[in-house]
């Protein structure tokens, strides 16, 4: 197995918040939506919002920190990027609520009369989520998804195969060993390699700007 310098895991650190500035560095918006994409998906469908709604909401979120991110500077006073994020995308999951309500008034076929029919009837509404009280901890199984991805990249695919038998999905290691034909040896490493890499990910991910600040700039 070969490991390569593991700066690769860190997409959001002190130095992205800098070249998010950037609105034409196109890898470091790229980064900054792999990271967040899922939080804010998942995020969005936890409040009631359909697939198509939340993949809406992602987009509309992230164009909203493109608009908003050249007039912020890092600041230790002001509040954090996690509360700043969570503000951007309780607005725009209360913009889709919104455009639900003229959806609902909007004229219908003779096919959507009946009560319940329409989709948009059938789905949760989100006005009166409370985010907030689920943003915490969707932000860190978030980071820890990313940690992972980040990581699977980084190992021989088999060892990584190896820490989700043993690892995530608790196989004995006698029988992960039998299946993937490796020796015991092998899979206590594999454990321990990728486990460690996670580790040192989810470390860097939890660095600034994820804990730093931001103020809008005068």
């Amino acid at each position: 197995m070969h490991l390569s310098d593991d700066k690769s895991l860190i997409p959001t650190r002190a130095s992205l918040l800098h070249r998010l500035q950037n609105s034409h560095d196109d890898q470091s918006w790229r980064d900054f939506f792999d990271t967040y994409w899922r939080l804010i998906y998942n995020s969005a469908v936890k409040a009631g919002l359909t697939d198509a709604e939340a993949q809406d909401v992602v987009q509309e979120t992230v164009l909203s920190a493109w608009k908003a991110m050249p007039n912020f500077k890092y600041d230790t006073e002001a509040g954090s990027f996690k509360g700043w994020l969570l503000q951007l995308t309780n607005w725009r999951i209360a913009d889709c609520a919104r455009h639900r309500s003229v959806d609902i008034q909007a004229p219908i076929n003779e096919s959507e009369t009946e009560i319940g029919n329409r989709p948009i009837e059938r789905a949760a509404d989100p006005r009166g989520f409370d985010l907030e009280a689920v943003w915490d901890e969707e932000f860190e199984l978030n980071l820890l998804e990313v940690a992972m991805e980040r990581a699977k990249l980084k190992v021989d695919p088999k060892d990584y195969q190896i820490f989700d038998l043993y690892g995530l999905k608790e196989w004995p290691a006698a029988k992960v060993a039998e299946t993937l034909g490796v020796t015991r040896a092998r899979v206590y490493l594999a454990k321990h390699r990728v486990g460690a890499l996670i580790k040192k990910a989810l470390r860097n991910l939890h660095k600034s700007p994820v804990n730093g600040k931001l103020v809008r700039k005068p």
